[in-house]
Parts: C-alpha cells; structure tokens; sequence
C-alpha cells in the first residue's frame, strides 16, 4: 500500500535528476509537498518544478542551496519550514564522483567528494532533526552505495565518503530512536544515471578499457544480476521507509546491489 504522505514534507537534495528526482516524483505522488535542490538557478529548473507540481497536485519549490555550503544547507531546511511548516521527510542524495589511483587523486576532489557525498548530509540532519524531534515524526534517508559496505579501485574519496554515510545513519538513528524519527540509508549497486555514465570514461582511462568493457566487465561484473538498479527501485524502497509499515526500521543499510555484497 503506497503510504499517504498528504501534509508532509520532504526536502530531497540533487534531485533535478537521476535517483533524486524519481524519490521526489515518488514522494510527490504519495502527496507530500517537495523541495527539489540541484545545480542551476531557479529558471533553469523551473521546468522540473512545474512538472512535479501538474503531475501530482503537490507543492514544490527550487532550492539552489550549494552542498559544498554548511549555511546554504541550513539555509534550505530553514525555507522549507518557513514554507511549509515542517520538514518531516529528508532525504540526502546530492553526489559526485571521480576516479583515479590514490597517488594521482587531487586532494581538490577528495575535499569536494567528501564535502558533497558526506558532510553535506551531516549538515542537513543537524538542520533538520530538531524540528522532526519536536513533532515526534520524521524519516531521514540516505543514497549511500553498495560502496558503502565494500570498496573498489581508484574511488579512494567515494568509498570513504559512503562509508561514513552508512556509521552517520547509525549514530543518528541511535540518537532519535525514542522521538519517533527513523535514519536509513539505502546502497544500491549500479544504478543507471548521469553520474555512473560521467564515470565511465575516467574508468576507461585508469583500466585501458573500452566503454563496452566498461559497462560489462566492471560495472555489472560485480552485479550477479547483471542488470542496473533502476531510479523507480530506489525511490519506491525511500517511499517504503517513509511508510508506517517501517516504523521500527532505523539505522538499516538496505542493499539493493543485485547481490553484488552477497559475494
């Protein structure tokens, strides 16, 4: 049964494509009100906004908060309340990647990476959980990684970064398992989207490879499936865990990686 999120609202962050913008369709279409955040300014994401809004009858407003920006990131949460009145849903999904030998790693990259992918949603969850605490309600997701729990070469910043998403989502779940708030973070394995095919030239570059054996003998080698996740899987495992049928689900690392960390 699909939870009915009607009067909620959900910040979700990197959201103007790819896993973020189908949890925030989902999430729309479950009837909670959205803030969608990503790259670009406002008119060049008005597009996206006004599509989430027609489709599914919700509110939905731009947030072009820089996840690189510890008060920018305060500063979403903050318009969301103002806005809405509550945030009861967030969901940290804002990533980068690169890849490189640790050697030849840019410490610009490892910072950006780690900012980003981890410390960004450090600063939305002190941001955000006061407010969830107050009313005894909130869901607090995370797209971590199938890297999350296991590593692979030359993604020295990403494997950290998702690392510390998945200790991050334990340690807050402990500290709000009394007051009604739940912090997950769901690891799919490869998911088709902008980022894993930015990531496939780089890939090619520091293995010789070509793009065929790319996709075939890295990417989905690790995949026993040998199919990609889907953005609609991920999305419909965070409307899951925002339903009550997950009340009791807190400091979980859902894996999704078609048995890929089964290995």
């Amino acid at each position: 049964m699909t939870p009915d999120l009607k009067g909620r609202t959900a910040v979700v962050t990197g959201s103007t494509s790819g896993i973020g913008l189908a949890i925030a369709e989902t999430l729309a279409g479950a009837g909670a009100n959205i803030v969608i955040n990503g790259l670009g300014t406002p008119e060049e994401n008005e597009p996206i906004r006004a599509k989430i809004e027609t489709d599914y009858g919700t509110k939905c407003i731009f947030s072009p908060a820089n996840m690189l920006k510890p008060d920018e990131i305060a500063g979403m949460i903050t318009t969301a309340q103002a806005t809405f009145g509550t945030v009861d849903i967030l969901v940290n999904n804002a990533g980068i990647q690169h890849v490189a030998p640790v050697e030849e790693f840019a410490a610009e990259k490892w910072n950006a990476i780690i900012a980003i992918n981890l410390s960004a949603a450090f600063h939305a969850m002190s941001a955000a959980v006061a407010g969830m605490k107050k009313q005894k309600w909130g869901r607090i997701i995370s797209t971590a990684s199938a890297h999350s729990l296991v590593a692979s070469p030359f993604k020295s910043a990403y494997v950290s970064a998702k690392h510390g998403i998945a200790g991050l989502t334990k340690t807050v779940a402990l500290e709000c398992a009394e007051a009604g708030v739940t912090v997950n973070c769901i690891s799919p394995g490869y998911v088709w989207t902008p980022l894993v095919e930015k990531q496939i030239p780089d890939t090619m570059k520091a293995r010789g490879l070509t793009r065929d054996e790319v996709i075939n003998d890295v990417l989905l080698s690790a995949q026993p499936t040998k199919q990609f996740v889907t953005v609609e899987q991920v999305a419909e495992t965070a409307l899951f865990l925002c339903s009550d049928a997950a009340a009791n689900i807190t400091g979980a690392n859902i894996v999704m990686d078609g048995g890929w960390t089964a290995q």
